[in-house]
């Protein structure tokens, strides 16, 4: 791979490859975030904020918002402190988006975005068997840029196993689904184990469904899924022969089969230049 692997100034939410969730209540977590290679830093109020500290964390992130845009996960649409979540989010010009926990219906998408006013980008984080069940639904609101995959609740929830094959269903779905809607590819759940050989093994796994974006915990990981989910040398490489092949406009493709082989080339680079990587058009 060349040139540098983009940031969160240059990175649109729809090709995002690392989304880091951090604390909100954890000021020097969020320092790390935001020092880091992330191209979203997800400032949690759901899981990573303690019940008794929902409160403070919550007017921490009003705060924040005031000197730079953050997505912000929220809690659960069934519960008590997703109103509150809303209400203080509400109308916040630094509020690049919300992830939405605990997913389940198109329902909890609509109450989310009507609440948080016109324009806001929501993803829903798929973690249940209801949210996979209604995930096409769920990914056709207007208001949906993304799906994300909640791995480890969702195998909490119906006992499924972390391997490739015990979840290339439930991530295929989440592919097919956002394809149908229209939807950016969705973003795949969090590595726990902090071997980069296992975080390089699960992103493939990634990459290889479908998916084009990750989940991060740690402020480490979010160089390397960067790296993971760009286009690498030999890929820019074979596209750049391809299109010179068959003409950027196509017009000396001879079988029908090069145009869609053509259009993705022509993507991958688009992608690449987002990324900041160096694409030499000769």
């Amino acid at each position: 791979m060349t040139g540098p692997v983009g940031g969160r100034s240059t990175i649109p939410s729809a090709l995002a490859r690392s989304w880091l969730l951090v604390p909100a209540c954890d000021a020097d977590g969020i320092a790390a975030a935001e020092a880091s290679s992330a191209d979203a830093v997800i400032l949690d109020l759901e899981d990573g904020t303690p019940e008794h500290a929902k409160d403070s964390a919550r007017d921490d992130v009003v705060r924040r918002l005031q000197s730079g845009p953050s997505w912000v996960r929220i809690n659960a649409v069934t519960t008590t402190h997703w109103r509150d979540d809303v209400d203080a989010l509400r109308g916040r010009p630094g509020l690049a988006g919300v992830v939405l926990a605990e997913s389940s219906t198109p329902r909890d998408v609509d109450r989310t975005a009507a609440q948080l006013g016109a324009g806001v980008p929501v993803v829903p984080l798929i973690e249940s068997a209801a949210g996979l069940e209604s995930a096409k639904q769920i990914a056709a609101v207007p208001a949906v840029v993304r799906l994300a995959f909640g791995l480890n609740d969702f195998r909490r929830d119906t006992g499924i196993g972390g391997g490739a094959l015990a979840l290339a269903y439930v991530r295929s779905q989440l592919v097919l689904a956002s394809h149908l809607a229209g939807c950016a590819p969705p973003i795949d759940g969090p590595t726990m184990d902090a071997d980069p050989e296992v975080l390089a093994r699960d992103t493939a796994v990634t990459a290889d469904m479908g998916m084009t974006g990750k989940l991060a915990l740690h402020p480490a990981q979010t160089a390397a899924i960067n790296s993971h989910l760009s286009p690498g040398a030999d890929e820019i490489a074979k596209a750049r022969e391809l299109i010179a092949r068959l003409g950027a406009d196509g017009s000396r493709i001879t079988d029908g089969s090069d145009r869609p082989r053509l259009a993705r080339a022509q993507s991958l680079l688009e992608h690449a230049r987002d990324f900041g990587l160096t694409v030499d058009d000769g």
